[in-house]
């Protein structure tokens, strides 16, 4: 009987060490993905059910390494169901670089000609080059999809209507002219009160926003140009720029109403268990509010690394 109780007690403390041990797995997380239900969903589940969708606009924290980690799984796994019928573009390349682009994913670029003769961000080699260099291990288009900082920066200074006067080579470099700036938009209107609240700032609040719709169009012009029958364009931007199926997702479903689009937008939450944060978040003397969940979302600790 002692013997059976000495096993008994072994047998008990092995099983509470190995809940306890599960459990602890369990709390801690470094992201989870939530359904525009709410309900939480596997990456992989995610990713099969991403490839039934013309467009994915995958929102980011740029300085969040884990954001760009799972953007760089994403790719690959959408890949290997999806081959060459993938395409993939990003906020973080402008059109007058695609030419340069183009030369590292065809070969008469080495990788330190393309990052020493391009203005990037900072954080490009560590963040961005890993989706290029997916692109050309399998053959894929990349396309540099924003419109260069210069332009946005001449709208944010002196309005939309400057653009007209440019010379006609200039304006290849963003959307078609006239930009419908419609305040109706998602997050515009949170964007002109933001602008507004600092009354310090040298450019109107109007123009800011302006500058935002010409990136807004000029990214979702830029897909639309480069997207064929049967192919799923993946596109990484900032998370304000297609947050609440706002941004280039409206100008996109502006122009095609049919197609089909994913939102992937980007929370952080305190603590381990990651759930979708109960209120958004907002600068000091804004109201918060519930935040609008798309197709699916992205939720990471707020803690995580940062890559600058």
């Amino acid at each position: 009987m002692h013997k059976f109780n000495s096993v008994r007690l072994l047998v008990g403390l092995a099983l509470f060490f190995l809940s306890f041990s599960s459990v602890q797995a369990q709390e801690l997380k470094a992201f989870q993905f939530y359904t525009e239900k709410g309900d939480s969903i596997a990456f992989y589940d995610m990713a099969e059910k991403l490839t039934d969708y013309d467009v994915v606009l995958f929102g980011e924290f740029h300085d969040n390494s884990m954001n760009h980690w799972l953007q760089l799984k994403l790719a690959k796994a959408l890949h290997k169901k999806k081959n060459n019928k993938l395409v993939l573009g990003a906020e973080m390349l402008e059109r007058q670089q695609q030419e340069g682009l183009d030369s590292l994913l065809n070969g008469n670029w080495e990788t330190s000609q393309f990052l020493d003769s391009l203005s990037l961000s900072p954080n490009f080699k560590t963040d961005y080059l890993p989706l290029v260099e997916v692109t050309k291990a399998h053959n894929l288009k990349f396309i540099a999809t924003n419109v260069p900082r210069s332009y946005a920066a001449l709208v944010a200074q002196s309005g939309m209507d400057t653009l007209r006067s440019l010379p006609k080579d200039e304006k290849e470099f963003f959307a078609k002219t006239p930009i419908n700036l419609d305040m109706k938009t998602p997050g515009y209107q949170e964007m002109l009160k933001m602008m507004g609240d600092h009354s310090g700032m040298q450019m109107e609040p109007k123009q800011m926003v302006e500058a935002q719709a010409l990136k807004d169009a000029t990214m979702a012009e830029s897909i639309l140009n480069n997207l064929n029958k049967n192919q799923l364009f993946l596109h990484f931007n900032g998370n304000y720029h297609s947050k609440a199926h706002g941004g280039i997702y409206w100008y996109l479903k502006k122009q095609k109403p049919n197609l089909k689009i994913a939102v992937i937008s980007v929370f952080e939450a305190e603590g381990e268990t990651l759930k979708i944060p109960e209120k958004s978040e907002v600068l000091p003397g804004q109201k918060p509010s519930k935040p609008v969940l798309t197709e699916f979302n992205l939720v990471l600790p707020k803690d995580m690394s940062k890559s600058y």
